[in-house]
């Protein structure tokens, strides 16, 4: 660790930093306290809405972090009627035709389990694992990303956010013993490894299979700038999800993937190390940065490291190089320059190509730095 680093991430950092994301959340408890915070941002505030999108657990991520970091009941008000819209919304799958299962559930009913204890919770997650895995093909070994699975447009579609969404089946095989979970979430990060991960190691965001013969087809891309250039968040998720299917099945080919995937992410940074929306743009550009992505790869970079030996070369460099994007998002991009904000960072990007959350506050930006926060300041057990 540089001396300069070290110097910067001390107790007090650590400490004044997290006091400014509490106060956030704690401001916010009233307004979100039934509703969830949009994906995005609207001139970087944070709009109430229904429990619909594929988001709105993160609020409720960032409320389990809160009350871990402050051992406050302040927020467990909030975290109850969040839970009961969590499980309405299970019961009515509603807006439920999508592998963002794992994303919704993990951070909500499962958070709750690792937290609190709560055996409804528990039901709660491996009832969202069981609706999560209607959506596999055993034909194809994937799970399908969107939509009816007869949709033609998205039949067969996986994009690389997936693997975030599998510890909700790895945790489901561990509860149950049933190891049809496991195996499928494995067969789904097997086939991601092989065919979103290009020779170069960077990724496509979008691969489509043939799920009546499991034929690959083609790789494209949704919200990447280009169907050959490189997404800055889907490139993240490769980060950080490679390393927990690792983690889930001891396959060690996943933890290369990861780092392989992460040289590739912070091998060509701009100066101030966070990216841009496409790897693709670097500094001179005029696009977007998109600080999500890089809050997203500060907690997959952590966690990547806490796996390798302290031989290994690339062990202080992902540590390293996430402290520096740590530092750069503290000093630059957070709304502590926009009090009038209730988000935490800016100069997020949902999606460029449609004009979607662009120079905005990302709620998934938010909860990953708030991870990230965790992440720096204690031992943390992981909610993925």
């Amino acid at each position: 660790m540089s001396k300069a680093i070290s110097e910067k991430l001390t107790k007090d950092w650590l400490q004044e930093e997290t006091a400014f994301v509490l106060e956030k959340v704690t401001h916010n408890l009233r307004t979100f306290t039934d509703l969830v915070p949009p994906a995005a941002s609207i001139n970087q505030v944070y709009q109430p809405e229904e429990n619909i999108d594929w988001t709105a657990s993160f609020w409720n991520g960032m409320l389990f972090l809160s009350k871990e970091l402050s051992q406050s009941d302040t927020y467990d008000l909030v975290i109850d009627h969040q839970l009961r819209a969590f499980q309405y919304r299970l019961d009515h799958q509603i807006a439920l035709e999508t592998h963002d299962i794992g994303f919704l559930y993990i951070l909500s009913a499962l958070a709750d389990y690792k937290v609190n204890g709560r055996d409804a919770s528990k039901e709660m997650a491996l009832q969202a694992a069981d609706l999560l895995m209607k959506r596999y093909s055993p034909k194809a070994q994937i799970i399908q990303a969107w939509g009816d699975l007869n949709d033609p447009e998205q039949r067969g579609r996986i994009i690389i956010d997936c693997l975030m969404n599998l510890p909700l089946l790895y945790f489901a095989s561990q509860e149950t013993g049933d190891p049809r979970y496991k195996e499928a979430a494995y067969a789904h990060a097997k086939q991601t490894q092989k065919y979103i991960v290009r020779e170069n190691a960077t990724t496509f965001h979008t691969y489509y299979f043939d799920v009546e013969t499991g034929k690959p087809l083609y790789g494209k891309t949704q919200q990447g700038f280009a169907d050959d250039s490189c997404w800055a968040r889907g490139q993240a998720w490769g980060i950080y999800g490679f390393t927990l299917s690792y983690l889930y099945t001891g396959d060690y080919s996943f933890l290369e993937t990861a780092k392989q995937v992460a040289d590739f992410f912070i091998a060509d940074l701009p100066e101030d190390k966070v990216c841009y929306w496409d790897l693709v743009f670097n500094d001179g550009s005029e696009e977007e940065r998109d600080s999500s992505s890089a809050a997203i790869a500060v907690c997959g970079l952590l966690e990547l490291t806490k796996h390798l030996p302290l031989s290994d070369e690339k062990h202080h460099t992902y540590q390293s190089v996430a402290f520096e994007m740590m530092e750069a998002l503290a000093q630059n991009y957070t709304t502590k320059t926009s009090p009038m904000s209730n988000g935490i960072l800016l100069h997020g990007v949902y999606d460029k190509n449609t004009n979607k959350g662009v120079d905005e506050c990302m709620i998934w930006g938010d909860y990953f730095y708030l991870e990230a926060l965790t992440r720096l300041t204690q031992s943390w057990y992981m909610y993925w």
